[in-house]
């Protein structure tokens, strides 16, 4: 079975408060964007995980792909798959590429094996995998809270809109972009900014808080969102906990000639 696991850029990030747990409760609107890789799941007489593209870092038994297929296996009889990633989103990006895998894994081994789980059981097992996996099983615009897997319903369509994203070939792990961060309650709430106000006044209200301390530490990605405003984006922000930048357009701008040492993308006109 042959699918397309995409990026999510977040709209607003508020960092409120940190959890007993050590993770941290969020407030941000999660929005799927067309940024896809590809992911191919075949029965096998090995249960078997190769990939392609950009290459992935650590070992093969933590990839969150063969995660997903274990998670379910302990709870269903399942044979053995290949699964093949080719490797398309960059990693430590703040799109969600690998949520998004686990996601699309978890989507294509229920509907293989006919295992009938509704969208809310396999919200429940992605949210085993990460904190954001859960996002992936729906894929439609949603206010997240908690942890990034807690969910609350959001008034939201940007398709009249183009959504631009660069990369600066920056890695920004999730510990470094904690490090810097210290939570608080927003002024005016993530939901209320997307609702009630227009687009035109996102830029003074609607926060990242990361590009606080990212934004000294590197930069050049504040150069990036600087420079998508000057080419006329209505909104511009770095996503989740960086590097990538996106802008929200009326019109496409020719992207790769604004940023032509960066890996960037934009939906087909």
């Amino acid at each position: 079975m042959l699918s397309f696991p995409n990026a999510k850029i977040n709209l607003g990030l508020n960092v409120i408060e940190k959890r007993t747990d050590g993770f941290h409760n969020i407030s941000s609107c999660f929005y799927p964007v067309g940024w896809k890789e590809i992911l191919e799941v075949i029965e096998s007489s090995n249960l078997e995980f190769t990939s392609s593209g950009l290459l992935i870092p650590g070992e093969e038994r933590d990839n969150l792909c063969l995660k997903a297929f274990n998670i379910l296996s302990k709870d269903f009889q399942i044979p053995n798959v290949h699964i093949h990633l080719h490797k398309i989103l960059p990693i430590g990006a703040g799109l969600g590429g690998g949520s998004a895998d686990a996601a699309f894994t978890l989507k294509a081994l229920n509907k293989m094996f006919n295992l009938y789980l509704d969208d809310t059981l396999l919200e429940e097992y992605a949210g085993k995998l990460g904190s954001d996996c859960a996002f992936f099983i729906r894929n439609k615009p949603i206010l997240a809270l908690g942890k990034g897997d807690q969910f609350e319903e959001i008034s939201l369509d940007l398709s009249q809109k183009h959504i631009v994203l660069v990369y600066p070939n920056i890695h920004i792990s999730t510990q470094e972009a904690y490090a810097g961060i210290r939570p608080q309650k927003p002024v005016v709430p993530v939901k209320e900014i997307i609702e009630k106000y227009d687009i035109s006044e996102w830029k003074e209200l609607l926060i990242n808080d990361f590009e606080k301390s990212i934004f000294p530490k590197y930069p050049q990605i504040q150069r990036i969102k600087e420079k998508l405003y000057t080419e006329g984006a209505l909104y511009a922000s770095m996503t989740g906990s960086g590097s990538s930048v996106y802008g929200i357009f009326n019109q496409v701008p020719d992207i790769k000639s604004i940023f032509p040492e960066y890996s960037t993308w934009t939906p087909e006109k």
